[in-house]
């Protein structure tokens, strides 16, 4: 199957899963939902607030901001990483697309 279709070829073990599955009388391929706390603290607000954070001052911490808002560690860095995609480039957050003329430092960043 591998020469025909490539790379696009499902893998034995995800074969026999899915046939497990289907004698156990499961229908759905779908993911289950996992256990685990939600990010109950991403909302709109939360957002806004870290960005705002994040835009006045650059080299503030994860723990601090999740201090500000009275959140976990996990979820501050979330909404940083995940949500708002940014990253730490010289100890500054800071976008994850970046242009040419800021990744030179050739701009000011706001």
């Amino acid at each position: 199957m591998e020469v025909q279709y490539g790379d696009a070829c499902w893998s034995l073990q995800q074969v026999y899963e899915w046939s497990r599955k289907f004698l156990n009388s499961v229908s759905s391929l779908t993911d289950s939902p996992r256990p685990g706390q939600a990010h109950q603290v991403v909302t709109p607000e939360a957002i806004a607030t870290v960005e705002a954070i994040v835009k006045k001052n650059h080299r503030i911490t994860v723990d601090e901001i999740a201090a500000h808002l009275d959140t976990s560690h996990g979820s501050a860095h979330h909404i940083i990483h995940d949500v708002l995609q940014f990253h730490k480039m010289s100890a500054r957050c800071v976008p994850r697309q970046l242009t040419a003329e800021l990744k030179e430092g050739r701009v000011e960043m706001l």
